[in-house]
């Protein structure tokens, strides 16, 4: 069995938001600041690096590492990312949501010396998932399977 992501938007519309800020519908609806160390992002297209001035949407989730950190600004809201943390936006009525889950909610084991793999389990589920993808298309070119 693989396992996957839910949508960002169904696990934050149950919590409560870091910061919210109204949306005025322009997108993107923010951009990242500053990236340092272990930092990835989340969009339509799946897990990237994160970069300064990268665009911010619905949906988009910041994922940073345990030697990393990112800042984002999100109309009236300028939050900081530390190590071991995760934002998630969503919309949530007419505002906007930015709901950081910070390193307390962030499984870690071993010592402060500890190597993070955060950006190679998600690079990791990617493969995986696109291997399933690739496994499952119909290569059978219209013939019958009885041929």
């Amino acid at each position: 069995m693989l396992a996957g992501f839910a949508p960002v938007s169904s696990f934050a519309q149950n919590a409560s938001c870091t910061c919210a800020t109204a949306y005025t519908g322009v997108n993107p609806i923010g951009s990242i600041g500053n990236v340092n160390g272990d930092v990835m992002i989340s969009q339509v297209a799946g897990y990237g690096p994160a970069k300064a001035g990268g665009a911010l949407d619905f949906g988009s989730r910041v994922v940073v590492g345990g030697k990393g950190s990112a800042s984002v600004k999100v109309g009236g809201c300028n939050l900081s990312v530390p190590a071991n943390s995760t934002l998630d936006i969503s919309r949530v009525e007419n505002k906007i949501c930015l709901n950081v889950l910070g390193s307390e909610h962030t499984a870690q084991t071993g010592g402060a010396n500890s190597t993070n793999y955060t950006p190679a389990i998600i690079f990791g589920g990617m493969a995986l998932g696109a291997l399933g993808l690739g496994l499952s298309q119909d290569n059978d070119n219209g013939h019958p399977v009885s041929d």
